[in-house]
């Protein structure tokens, strides 16, 4: 594919100052938060409208310059890397909610508006949203990337979560898909194929999204195991026996030992570690409670820790969002090369029982944190970045973790996404399929402008 330079001019003309060149934004809109080479974008560009959106992408179409939507920048396989040059479409002007519905459980917002500001909008509504990525990631680059977090095993990804969604397209049209409705039979999911996409088939620039109660009692707790298979059979008899867990999340005994440096007043055992959360009635709860404590148990679970006071539960959940920083403590002066996975529950042991082979024949400190009550875990590696050796390990880690995946009929990405950093297993695990994707982007992106390089190319 042949490419273009930005249409600066009319660009300039359009939106003014908000058609940046300087060098500190360039250099801020040329990387993520993973470990691919970041390349800078010839402008970063703040639209303000769908309408400036829809030009700026008719612009471009005619120009053959490349688009990369752009959210926070929290993505971790290089999905906001300009490598083809072009510009930066930066989403978060478009940050506002313009309708929550009380009645239907729904609420309408831009692409720019992160999960907590969404949930600081609701908060006297009674209602709650629920995906939790971890990261206070946009919507719009929620929706793009098709994320989850602590709260799927109970309410859904982002996915799920969804009822409709404005996107503009490669030339400038603007499409809606989708309805307020809570279903439909009538043509294809086209809201569903743009989520997920990686900006390579539009832009999103409106989401209507489902909204939840929040509940009567929520009660939080961790739990130690004597092995991660202990842990992985707890949750596993768990589901099976009905119990609606909220959240379920394994840090293994590496990762706790990390967590213990960083949050040196929250002392825990460092063995592998359940995090849980329980939602419901004040009655429910405490049975939930009990029939969990009573599994867990049987498996040689131990040293459980409450938390009922939301103070206490922000504190633990936190301490859970923090993996990345505490994971780090373990070896200070490293980066940490992120991945994830996903396998079928009954599979995710013996996923983790070989990862952690891996790990070790590798030499390289790898701290887990597992959303279990899906079969996601994630691996945080960390390197040197001053040693290619160190660096080239971890990225066959990396490598290895995703051919287990695989191996046991899994994903390379429960939710991280392709983008770059995955794009070479995308053939092998959709076979036929993934050229069926191909011809998807051509036919909605025939010059290849939206984040050319990402998840499928042409």
């Amino acid at each position: 594919m042949t490419y273009g330079p930005a249409p600066l001019d009319a660009l300039s003309a359009l939106l003014g100052a908000r058609c940046a060149t300087g060098e500190s934004v360039l250099d801020q809109h040329g990387r993520d938060e993973g470990y691919t080479s970041p390349a800078r974008p010839e402008a970063v560009l703040f639209p303000e409208s769908t309408a400036e959106v829809s030009e700026i992408l008719r612009l471009c179409h005619a120009a053959r310059c490349p688009v990369i939507p752009f959210g926070v920048g929290s993505s971790l396989e290089g999905h906001v890397v300009p490598a083809h040059g072009g510009v930066a479409l930066d989403m978060m002007r478009m940050n506002k909610v313009l309708a929550v519905n009380d009645a239907d459980l729904d609420a309408v917002a831009q692409p720019g508006v992160t999960r907590t500001e969404l949930n600081a909008r609701l908060r006297d509504t009674g209602l709650m949203f629920t995906v939790d990525p971890g990261a206070d990631a946009s919507l719009g680059g929620m929706a793009a990337t098709r994320a989850s977090g602590t709260n799927t095993v109970r309410y859904g990804t982002i996915r799920d979560n969804i009822l409709a969604l404005e996107v503009v397209l490669a030339d400038g049209r603007v499409i809606r898909t989708g309805s307020r409705a809570r279903k439909s039979a009538t043509g294809y999911d086209l809201t569903r194929l743009m989520i997920g996409s990686e900006g390579t088939l539009g832009v999103i620039t409106e989401l209507t999204v489902k909204l939840w109660g929040i509940p009567e009692k929520i009660s939080s707790a961790v739990c130690g195991f004597p092995t991660v298979e202990a842990a992985v059979d707890t949750v596993i008899l768990a589901i099976q026996s009905g119990l609606p867990m909220a959240r379920i999340e394994l840090l293994d005994e590496v990762q706790m030992g990390g967590m213990n440096l960083y949050n040196p007043d929250m002392q825990l055992a460092e063995v592998p570690t359940l995090f849980l959360e329980f939602h419901g009635t004040e009655a429910g709860v405490a049975e939930q409670v009990e029939s969990f404590r009573e599994i867990a148990e049987e498996m040689g679970g131990s040293d459980f820790a409450w938390a009922t006071k939301m103070e206490e539960r922000n504190r633990l959940w936190k301490a859970r969002h923090d993996a990345y920083y505490a994971g780090k403590a373990l070896r200070p002066g490293a980066e940490g090369m992120v991945t994830d996975t996903c396998v079928p529950i009954s599979a995710l042991a013996e996923a983790i029982r070989r990862t952690k082979e891996r790990i070790a024949a590798s030499g390289l400190i790898a701290p887990l944190v597992g959303h279990v009550g899906d079969g996601n875990f994630h691996l945080l590696i960390l390197v040197d970045p001053a040693d290619p050796g160190d660096v080239e390990r971890g990225k066959r880690l990396a490598g290895e973790v995703n051919e287990i995946a695989l191996s046991l009929g899994g994903t390379v990405s429960g939710e991280h996404g392709v983008g770059t950093g995955k794009l070479r297993y995308l053939e092998a695990e959709h076979g036929a399929a993934y050229a069926v994707m191909a011809e998807l982007k051509q036919a909605l992106d025939p010059r290849g402008i939206l984040n050319p390089g990402k998840l499928v190319t042409v």
